[in-house]
């Protein structure tokens, strides 16, 4: 009986590290599909304007300290959310995935499309914005007309 014990304890903990070393290399392939992609650069300019935000409500703080406080947030912030996102990549895309993503990036076309991607997502939320709108008064409209 202590043989087996020792036995199953031993393969779970092999289990728990083989996973962790597993989800390791997930999470760094992650990253590289992240920095690669303008992913990380897109995260980087939320969280610049988060910081930007902070700093129109918080005139009283010398401005060293934001410069101080904002490279640290920058960094440990994107390490967390890129831990947080593993789970969900992972649901949806293996490492063999990422890799072929990677590949992609790393291509003319797929550097170009990393480094348009910004302007892209910018471009696109305001025109949202626009057709949002244009979808409110659509509707407001149609209420109207029905009496209500």
């Amino acid at each position: 009986m202590p043989k087996l014990l020792s036995l199953l304890s031993f393969i779970l903990v092999f289990s728990f590290i083989s996973q962790a070393q597993a989800d390791s290399e997930y999470e760094q392939t992650l990253k590289k599909m992240f920095k690669l992609s303008g992913t990380e650069q897109s995260y980087q300019a939320a969280v610049q304007q988060m910081i930007s935000l902070f700093k129109e409500q918080y005139t009283e703080v010398d401005p060293a300290i934001w410069d101080e406080f904002q490279k640290s947030f920058a960094k440990t912030s994107l390490n967390d959310l890129t831990e947080m996102l593993v789970p969900v990549y992972a649901k949806h895309l293996t490492k063999k995935d990422l890799e072929e993503l990677i590949k992609f990036y790393e291509s003319p076309i797929g550097k170009k499309f990393a480094k348009s991607t910004p302007l892209i997502t910018q471009e696109s939320m305001q025109v949202g914005q626009e057709w949002g709108r244009k979808i409110g008064q659509d509707f407001v409209k149609k209420m109207e007309e029905e009496g209500y």
